[in-house]
């Protein structure tokens, strides 16, 4: 396995300048965010903390995928390994829509594989970015089967979702445009699914003595189960977020990254990423995904148990929420809203 390093976020970083979007920083109204109790042996005067949302809903293809995605064909065509059949993906998610618009923008074949039962307004938006799409099965299963026989006869070169290093390291570029407009960030929020985008950000955050917290639904928790183990492991996958935080198991550069300090793992419920995610269209008109809401949740769930700024803290512990420090500046990442607006509450 290739361990992600800063090294590789700094080369991503530089590949993809002027390719994608320069994520943009919102701060959110002071005293919105419920900070830790104040110290009391600590007389200095209380401070609210600084809380910005990192708008990477708003990058090409509407998630941070095609940060990934223009790093791994650029990468490629650097080093003369990009074939002339192009690339070749199994998704129908954000990865595949990534895939299809860089193919787009840097003139290489897409060839998207989908099972026969997707959704037409996906299939059209793909075809929209000039891919290749094919409909095979009733299942991901069954299209992914397909996409990797058609790398294997054709030469196509197989991209994923976010289990490549390459991937990762270009999802962790938007750590380092979120310290360029805060340089004295402390912490940085960020939902996790198969953890491509956590496992870059976390990466370039270490480097730079920032704390990440992982945030997953509670039962969309394979980052928090493999770190119980100690290992890679299966878990079911059950909730509002599972769209795109469904992943039955994590990377294995997820996990090491991890299990590096300044990493804290915290699980929230569904009905709390529901009511973030309304939070931000009642307050901001801001429609996100739910699993880009989940990392927000973890800053607005109800108190049950609080690292409150702790760096010493398990990640393994059972946090379902997070409570900055006075004074602490905190980015969360909102990375992708391909999805409605939520519909008005009852």
């Amino acid at each position: 396995m290739h361990q992600l390093t800063y090294g590789d976020i700094k080369a991503a970083t530089d590949r993809i300048a002027g390719r994608v979007r320069p994520v943009t920083l919102a701060p959110v109204d002071p005293g919105a965010i419920r900070t830790a109790h104040r110290d009391p042996v600590d007389d200095r005067e209380p401070q609210d903390c600084e809380v910005w949302l990192a708008l990477e809903y708003m990058q090409h293809t509407g998630s941070f995928k095609a940060r990934g995605a223009q790093n791994f064909i650029q990468a490629h065509r650097e080093t003369g390994t990009l074939p002339d059949t192009g690339v070749t993906i199994a998704s129908g998610g954000n990865a595949g829509l990534a895939c299809a618009w860089t193919g787009q923008q840097q003139g290489v074949r897409a060839t998207v594989f989908l099972p026969a039962t997707a959704p037409e307004v996906k299939v059209a938006r793909l075809r929209g970015y000039g891919a290749d799409v094919r409909l095979v099965g009733s299942e991901y299963a069954e299209a992914l089967g397909a996409c990797e026989n058609f790398a294997a006869t054709t030469g196509a070169l197989p991209s994923h979702a976010y289990d490549h290093p390459l991937i990762a390291a270009g999802a962790g570029t938007l750590l380092q445009e979120i310290r360029a407009q805060v340089p004295s960030l402390d912490t940085v929020v960020v939902a996790v699914g198969g953890g491509g985008l956590f496992a870059g950000i976390a990466t370039a955050a270490q480097h730079h003595g920032i704390r990440t917290l992982a945030v997953e639904p509670e039962n969309c928790r394979a980052l928090n189960a493999a770190l119980d183990a100690g290992h890679l492991v299966d878990v079911t996958v059950d909730s509002v977020a599972a769209d795109s935080l469904g992943a039955r198991r994590t990377s294995a550069m997820a996990l090491h990254a991890a299990q590096q300090e300044r990493v804290c793992s915290v699980l929230v419920p569904d009905s709390e990423i529901i009511r973030a995610r309304q939070a931000l269209w009642d307050h901001r008109r801001i429609a996100v995904e739910h699993g880009a809401a989940t990392a927000l949740a973890a800053l607005t769930t109800a108190p049950h148990h609080v690292p409150d700024g702790d760096l010493t803290t398990s990640p393994t512990g059972p946090s379902h929420n997070y409570h900055p420090a006075n004074g602490e500046k905190v980015a969360v990442v909102l990375c992708g809203a391909n999805t409605d607006p939520p519909p008005p509450p009852h």
